[in-house]
């Protein structure tokens, strides 16, 4: 019996990881050149993030203090306005410019501090825009 072929279907060493090294850069070029062509991820919510800043800056022992208000505006995003208001008991502090209608918002339910004692339900509101 004849083997020869065996020997017909082979193929050099050399030319064979040649061939798979140049597949190899081949798909590497291709998936960088579409990588770089996918745009990335839009963050466009600043408020979010902002508004969970705000919110650790006015809280101490689980109680928002409306009086720190002021001071969390600069807890927003580089390049961002800020501002924040805090709605409880019939009664509405803000801190910041003006908003537009175009801001983006983001708002938490609270506890904040009334009085010596005093806890009462609250909304904050945070707007962030450039």
């Amino acid at each position: 019996m004849r083997r020869s072929w065996a020997r017909e279907a082979q193929t050099e060493p050399l030319a064979a990881v040649v061939a798979v090294v140049v597949v190899a850069l081949a798909l590497a070029l291709y998936a960088g050149a579409f990588e770089a062509n996918v745009p990335g991820p839009v963050d466009r919510n600043h408020a979010e993030a902002a508004a969970d800043r705000v919110e650790r800056a006015l809280t101490a022992g689980g109680v928002t203090r409306p009086g720190r208000l002021a001071a969390a505006l600069d807890r927003g995003p580089d390049g961002y306005r800020i501002n924040a208001t805090l709605d409880f008991g019939g009664r509405t502090e803000r801190a910041g410019p003006a908003a537009p209608e175009v801001a983006d918002t983001a708002s938490r339910r609270v506890s904040v501090r009334t009085g010596p004692g005093e806890v009462a339900p609250a909304r904050l509101e945070v707007r962030v825009w450039t």
